[in-house]
């Protein structure tokens, strides 16, 4: 759904700390530090406080892209490559 170095990078793009964003997803301050500091391809956690992250990164004007998926969007963003 989401990782951590997506959800790290989200936050510098829209330059927000990890307080504002748990405010913004009414969630727990340790629930995103937890997120963020996960080693996981992709954060656990309990479904229905990760749609209220990603729903408030969305309405911030954050587009999560997947591995492999194109974007839907015509802004500036980031991507990781594939290693070589």
């Amino acid at each position: 759904m989401i990782s951590a170095a997506q959800l790290r990078a989200a936050r510098a793009l829209l330059g927000i700390d990890q307080r504002t964003l748990a405010s913004m997803a009414g969630v727990s301050l340790p629930t995103i530090q937890r997120m963020e500091a996960s080693k996981d391809e992709h954060v656990r956690g309990v479904v229905s406080t990760l749609a209220k992250i990603v729903a408030a990164l969305e309405a911030a004007g954050i587009e999560l892209i997947g591995n492999g998926q194109p974007s839907q969007g015509s802004g500036r963003g980031v991507r990781l490559k594939e290693p070589r």
